[in-house]
């Protein structure tokens, strides 16, 4: 069985607060609408914090890591020992969302929730069922019971993030091969071919593609899982950190702390945590539109927009770390600009 709080409805967005909000905005020292997708931004923030003041300054990052079973039908250009050489890069600051962390003053905590790593990490959290998953495409990932474990590992992070009070958080991913993974969630969950939603990941060439959405198809062929519960696409073709993530953001959700989503992996987990516990899709901010192939058809299915969109590609969380400063700004904008009658400017024309 699930966990029982995986279903408990999430907070409702604050109307009070938002309309609060609204009014504000339309006092502010500029034209009606003119910071455009910035006021959108505060105004859902102030619902979904229940607040007069939005805020985004205490932004802890939770990555969290897992190793694929269907790594062996070569569908990854990285071998597998990158994974846990990449915790230990996380953990030593020498990442690219190591120093991103940096600059935004976040908090940076790492996650072995499903790796093949033997012993404990140096600096890093160990909260896994098993090591690494199993290859999907002859069997299932995972059993019901290290399902459930991964979504209580998620919700265990979220629980020692809530100590430091946050007002938004990030959950990024690292393990090679979970583009296949994430891929196959997808296709699974929206009933496509994995043709239409596997990219090229780490970097494979245009046949490692095709190789790779055929192993996908065949394994939700074999497994019977197109259209299926979440729970049972999860065991049949997820990853330990993709169901860690998933199980953070419903938790987050249910806390009422708005999570900023990062690229395709964490969008995929988004999606999966939506289908789990619809509730939860409020507090989904997209942060960007990566350049993996399938992100836009699952950012259409959250029916979320992205602030940006670079060609990010890496994971780690970067991409929503990489857009914080935009939401920072956007909290800035609406708490600190003067009304016109504070400025004493004059208003729109009567």
């Amino acid at each position: 069985m699930l966990p029982e709080w995986i279903t408990q409805e999430c907070p409702e967005t604050s109307a009070v607060h938002r309309d609060a909000a609204i009014a504000r905005q339309a006092q502010l020292t500029k034209p009606t609408g003119a910071l455009g997708r910035l006021e959108q931004l505060a105004i859902e923030l102030a619902g979904l914090q229940a607040t007069e003041c939005p805020r985004a300054a205490r932004v802890p990052i939770i990555i969290f890591a897992g190793d694929h079973g269907i790594v062996a039908q070569g569908v990854s250009a990285y071998p597998q020992a990158v994974t846990i050489a990449m915790m230990a890069n996380f953990a030593s600051g020498g990442a690219a969302i190591s120093v991103l962390a940096r600059e935004l003053g976040s908090k940076l905590e790492v996650v072995d929730a499903g790796t093949l790593a033997q012993e404990p990490l140096i600096d890093i959290i160990t909260d896994k069922p098993r090591h690494g998953t199993r290859d999907f495409s002859v069997q299932p990932a995972l059993t019901l019971a290290e399902l459930a474990f991964a979504f209580e590992a998620g919700r265990r992070a979220v629980t020692r993030a809530k100590a430091d009070q946050p007002d938004l958080l990030i959950f990024g991913e690292m393990g090679i091969g979970n583009t296949t993974t994430s891929a196959a969630i997808a296709a699974s969950l929206l009933g496509i071919s994995a043709d239409e939603i596997a990219g090229h990941g780490t970097g494979v060439d245009a046949a490692g593609r095709v190789h790779k959405a055929r192993v996908i198809d065949a394994a939700i062929a074999r497994h019977g899982v197109a259209g299926a519960a979440p729970e049972k696409i999860l065991c049949a073709v997820g990853g330990l950190e993709i169901a860690a993530i998933a199980g953070a953001i419903i938790a987050a959700a249910q806390a009422r702390i708005p999570v900023l989503i990062d690229g395709f992996i964490v969008s995929v987990a988004a999606l999966a945590a939506v289908r789990l516990n619809p509730s939860c899709q409020p507090f989904l901010l997209p942060s960007h539109q990566s350049a993996e192939q399938g992100h836009r058809l699952v950012l259409r299915a959250l029916n979320v927009q992205p602030l940006i969109s670079l060609d990010l590609r890496l994971g780690e969380g970067s991409g929503a770390a990489t857009a914080l400063p935009l939401v920072r700004s956007a909290c800035a904008l609406h708490n600190d600009m003067a009304t016109f009658a504070q400025a004493n400017v004059p208003d729109r024309a009567s």
